[in-house]
This record gives C-alpha cells, sequence and structure tokens, in this order.
C-alpha cells in the first residue's frame, strides 16, 4: 500500500472549519494515518489550508513561524461584536468621504511591528477556557494586546463601503483585527466582511486543491506534496548508508564540511530521515522520521 507521508494544500470552502477538513481527509485515510492541520482558518474564512499526513505531521512547527498572506474586505461603517460579518452590529457610522491618499496614510499605520489586541472571540486561552466560550456565555473579558509583525499591507481596491487589502505578516495576526483597527483609525469602523488565505510558507493557492476533488484514498495520494517543502531554506545534508543508520537510532555523526547550524538529512535513496543541529565537530539529530 502507498505511504501516506506528505503535506495536501487545501483551498477551505467556506462554512468549514479546519477541523472539518481534517475529519473529512481522515474518513478518506482512515483512522490509522495521522491527519492534522498548520494553521486554522476562520469558518467563512476561504483559502489555503496546508494539512500534513503521518510523519509530515511533525514538521507542522515548521509552518506555525512561516509568512502568511491574505486577501481582505474591510467593510467600513460597522463595528460587530467578533470583528467579522458573524457577529452581531455594535456600532454603526456614516463613512465620511475618503481620498485614497488619506486610506494609504492610514495604512502606513499598520506596517511593520504593531501592538494588536486579539478579538474576543477568538481561541485564545483565558483562565483555561477559550476565550470565544467565555465571550458566547456573556463574560467580559479583555485580551491583553501583543506585538505582532506585518509585512506588507496593500490597497487593491476601494469601492465604499467595501476597502479590500493584502497582507503579508507573521504569526498571530488576526485580520480580523486589523480590519477593526483600520476602520477605528478612518473614525468610522468597520470589519472583516471576507477573507481568502493567499499563501502559508511554501504553499500557494494556485496549487491548493478543491476540498471536493478529494473523494477517495488514491485523489489524496495523488494531491500529496513531498514534507521537504517546509524544509527547503534548511541545508541538505546526503549520508551514506552507515551514517542514516546512527541517525535514525539518534546518534551523532561527524559534522564534516557543511558550513551551517541545521541541516535536513537524506538517507541514500533520498528519503528525509531527520532533522539535525549542529552541536560544536558533530551533527546531533532532534527529529527523526520512521
Amino acid at each position: 500500500m502507498t505511504e501516506l507521508v506528505g503535506f495536501l494544500v487545501i483551498d477551505k470552502p467556506a462554512g468549514f472549519t479546519s477541523h472539518d477538513v481534517v475529519a473529512h481527509i481522515r474518513r478518506l485515510v482512515g483512522k490509522t494515518v495521522k491527519v492534522g492541520h498548520a494553521g486554522t482558518l476562520d469558518p467563512s474564512a476561504t483559502g489555503v489550508l496546508p494539512i500534513a499526513l503521518s510523519s509530515a505531521t511533525r514538521l507542522i512547527d515548521q509552518l506555525v513561524d512561516a509568512r502568511k498572506g491574505y486577501l481582505g474586505v474591510v467593510r467600513l461603517g460597522v463595528q460587530t461584536t467578533t470583528d467579522d460579518r458573524e457577529g452581531e452590529p455594535m456600532v454603526t457610522r456614516p463613512v465620511p468621504d475618503i481620498t485614497v491618499a488619506e486610506l494609504e496614510a492610514v495604512l502606513a499605520q499598520f506596517r511593520g511591528t504593531i501592538v494588536q489586541q486579539p478579538p474576543v472571540f477568538s481561541a485564545l486561552h483565558v483562565d483555561g477556557q477559550r476565550a470565544y466560550t467565555l465571550a458566547r456565555a456573556g463574560a467580559e473579558i479583555t485580551l491583553a494586546a501583543r506585538p505582532v509583525r506585518i509585512d506588507q499591507l496593500m490597497l487593491v481596491s476601494y469601492d465604499p463601503p467595501d476597502l479590500v487589502i493584502a497582507v503579508e505578516c507573521g504569526k498571530g495576526v488576526y485580520i480580523r483585527a486589523l480590519a477593526r483597527d483600520i476602520g477605528t483609525a478612518l473614525g468610522c469602523g468597520g470589519h472583516l466582511a471576507a477573507l481568502q488565505r493567499t499563501f502559508v510558507g511554501p504553499f500557494r493557492l494556485e496549487q491548493a486543491i478543491p476540498l471536493a476533488e478529494l473523494t477517495d484514498r488514491a485523489s489524496v495520494i495523488r494531491h500529496l506534496v513531498p514534507p521537504d517543502i517546509v524544509l527547503s531554506d534548511w541545508p541538505l545534508l546526503q549520508l551514506s548508508a552507515a551514517e542514516a543508520s546512527r541517525v535514525r537510532n539518534g546518534m551523532a555523526i561527524p559534522a564534516g564540511n557543511l558550513d551551517a547550524t541545521r541541516a535536513r538529512a537524506h538517507d541514500p535513496t533520498g528519503k528525509l530521515i531527520a532533522l539535525l543541529h549542529r552541536d560544536g565537530a558533530y551533527w546531533r539529530p532532534v527529529k527523526v522520521f520512521n
């Protein structure tokens, strides 16, 4: 039976949670295959959702710090309880006449490292519970603001009251909160009316597979991407059979001439077997894959 190891790049449809997508794929591949997702998307959002299978699930952490891209629609004039279209309107204000120059000046405030307060309806933990659970129960909670980084924030179009933005950012950024704060800075409030994730690290929307195309195990195998793709910035170390045997058993090997502090190790057949970190004159395995 073909080994199910690698990533699926899913174009998540609206109305599905990330866990819904995982459950769908697990039904196709069987309960014995590990399945996990890399990067939660809200149910109303669409776009790139990487799904890891088998030992590739151990590489999900390599995508946590990866840059992500989004295309979002900010609807000005209405602030909601959830900062997106799923919430109830809280405040409604008229949208003033805004020039493109004024929009660009406001967007400039949100580029680089900024301090962002997460939405109350989020999956962050508060006293051991999810914030959204407490918020739905009517509890008044305040989530601490935290620094996040927005590498790019571009104005795509403006057709009042909708402002379309393209965002590239690091981990921890809530596009819903960004939409809220842009509306606040413009003096009329706003919320996120639509969101599409365009990339996560090396995974792009152009290569994403509609979930409906995955109908059986064979279709999953057909669309698997090798796990090494998330390690493209790690130097490659090709091991001999003897070295591969040592690494598979958690043992160090001489570092050789590769000038690097980390490396991905392949066995003589080209299969990824471990992640290595340099310790003086030796490579030590930090993750070993069966």
